[in-house]
């Protein structure tokens, strides 16, 4: 039956950054769909573990800075040792600069592009290594951006990494699907998160995004449960370098 084919009973999924919103959403509803998850994050997830526990799935943290190359392959090998096996790899965590573009900083330059499209390939690559060594294959889902799409205001590295991290998505996808490892990726749109608290207490910048989203709301992070099922699934098993927008009709406008 077709609605087996969304079942992840028994899986393990990575997922960066789930201590609140939309990696949150997602590894909840990873483990509604069966997953057992192991989160990475600075500070202890304790309402999402609260939370993914109440499910009767097991929740593991490892805390770990991914802004820094050398703790990324630590972290796939201590994920891969909690329960003997990844699956599942969710690249959720990133940061967000604004500024003006001819009064941004190297260092906001640097340290966004370093996190959101650095970690992500080379973290990527370690948990690849580590699908093929399990000879099992298993499924990638990058966080792009509606700025993946389009330029945005005041966010020169945030709109380049997002950017960057849709086309590595179909790199990645390229060279690993020979090896039974899909590569895809979830394009948000504006989501009610930390991220977009600055532009939601904006009166103006707020009715203007609400304008012109078909759905008429912001977003919130259980509305990427369904899709991040889709793409960790066997569902998506022919799916490979492709982003889904998940923005409420934005870009259809």
């Amino acid at each position: 039956m077709v609605l087996e084919q969304f079942a992840l009973t028994g899986k393990v999924a990575l997922v960066t950054g789930c201590n609140t919103g939309l990696g949150q959403g997602m590894a909840v509803g990873l483990a509604q769909a069966g997953c057992d998850i192991i989160g990475v994050n600075i500070a202890e997830p304790a309402e999402t573990r609260q939370q993914i526990e109440a499910l009767g799935r097991r929740f593991v943290n490892i805390s770990a800075d991914l802004s820094r190359y050398e703790n990324l392959q630590n972290v796939a090998d201590d994920a891969a040792a909690v329960f003997g096996r990844i699956d599942i790899l969710v690249n959720n965590a990133g940061i967000i600069r604004r500024q003006d573009a001819l009064a941004f900083s190297e260092q906001d330059w640097d340290d966004v592009m370093n996190v959101n499209l650095k970690t992500v390939f080379f973290l990527s690559q370690a948990v690849a290594k580590q699908f093929i060594k399990q000879k099992s294959g298993g499924k990638i889902i990058n966080i792009a951006s509606m700025l993946s799409f389009q330029g945005g205001i005041r966010v020169p590295s945030y709109t380049a990494s997002k950017s960057g991290v849709m086309g590595v998505t179909r790199l990645m996808a390229n060279e690993w699907a020979k090896h039974n490892i899909n590569v895809n990726a979830i394009a948000p749109g504006y989501m009610s998160t930390n991220n977009t608290a600055q532009l939601r207490a904006d009166a103006d910048r707020s009715s203007e995004i609400l304008d012109r989203i078909p759905a008429g709301r912001w977003g919130l992070p259980s509305d990427l449960m369904g899709p991040v099922v889709f793409l960790a699934s066997p569902a998506s098993d022919y799916v490979n370098g492709y982003t889904v927008a998940v923005d409420g009709g934005w870009l259809a406008r």
